[in-house]
């Protein structure tokens, strides 16, 4: 997209001297103008652009920022691991880190990434919360997406501050963290920007580049990706979709999260022979189900998912290996 801006000043520039004579002048002007609002002086120089990487991040969380972040002319974006090497989703996408946190010393933007079980443990992780701390001493705009607005609330650094997370993540992080969230796609409150869940991640990176470019260079960037959602039925949130299904989709979690709210319920349990839901894919800390299939003990996340595994095991059969 960036040899888009580029192309168009080439055109806008021939246009210009396409003019008639007597006309050269008001062109050239007029030229520049649309040169300078489609490429206007950024409200602050951004250079660095990382994106947290850990295991069993959500997909969209990450790679939607990275997508619409890497519009924003001269700047570097890159993945930053919890660990170096391959660091794999919950839907089992592999991605190639080659930067650790060990060796990233500072960054313009910040963007950290939700996800379930594995984001709730990095809200313990200590040498994780430093790293972001240290991040966010020189950094521009601190961000996160979705849940992983709890990693940033855990380090202390939104306390004071608005902020929004994940519907089903709201109210983890009032009781956890001490933040009302708010109802709103995305939210900044001084350089701390949080967004609601998933997909909000593409609304809030394009409002850091309104933030930073402007409207012309947003509405070029939107333009580029054809941002322009239509959605085939009403729904995505939890207040325009029906409330059985989110009834269902919460408890779905909470049977997730269960194990690591309260581990001292775990132990009682028998030991499950997958480490992932076989259905949603949804890592396992614990489980809310099992059932017995050809000599194992198969967790699930759910009862729902429990259903639609009995309903055609054959289905899922190779993800229980």
């Amino acid at each position: 997209m960036k040899k888009l801006f580029f192309a168009a000043s080439v055109i806008l520039l021939i246009a210009a001297c396409k003019s008639k004579p007597k006309d050269i002048e008001t062109a050239k002007t007029k030229s520049h103008e649309e040169q300078m609002a489609m490429l206007p002086e950024p409200k602050v120089q951004i250079k660095t652009v990382g994106i947290l990487l850990y295991d069993n991040y959500a997909v969209l969380d990450a790679m939607g920022p990275y997508h619409v972040l890497s519009e924003l002319m001269g700047a570097k974006v890159f993945f930053v691991g919890r660990h170096k090497g391959l660091i794999t989703t919950g839907d089992g996408l592999k991605v190639q880190c080659d930067t650790s946190i060990n060796e990233v010393k500072q960054l313009d933007i910040l963007v950290i990434p939700g996800g379930l079980n594995e984001t709730y443990t990095a809200t313990k992780d200590t040498a994780l919360l430093n790293w972001i701390k240290a991040i966010d001493v020189h950094s521009r705009y601190t961000t996160s997406v979705c849940t992983g607005a709890w990693i940033l609330a855990s380090t202390g650094l939104l306390k004071g501050h608005e902020a929004t997370t994940h519907w089903f993540g709201k109210q983890i992080l009032k009781d956890q963290f001490g933040i009302t969230a708010e109802d709103k796609r995305y939210v900044h409150s001084g350089k701390y920007w949080t967004s609601a869940g998933v997909s909000a991640g593409i609304d809030m990176s394009l409002g850091l580049i309104n933030d930073i470019m402007g409207d012309k260079y947003t509405q070029t960037v939107m333009l580029d990706l054809e941002y322009d959602p239509q959605p085939p039925v009403k729904g995505g949130s939890e207040h325009n979709t029906d409330k059985a299904i989110v009834e269902s989709v919460r408890t779905m979690y909470n049977s997730a999260l269960e194990p690591l709210l309260h581990p001292e319920s775990v132990s009682a349990k028998a030991k499950i022979d997958n480490d992932k839901d076989p259905v949603c894919g949804m890592a396992l800390a614990g489980y809310a189900d099992t059932v017995h299939y050809k000599g194992k003990i198969i967790g699930f996340c759910s009862a729902r998912c429990k259903e639609g595994f009995q309903r055609n095991p054959t289905a899922y059969e190779l993800h229980t290996r």
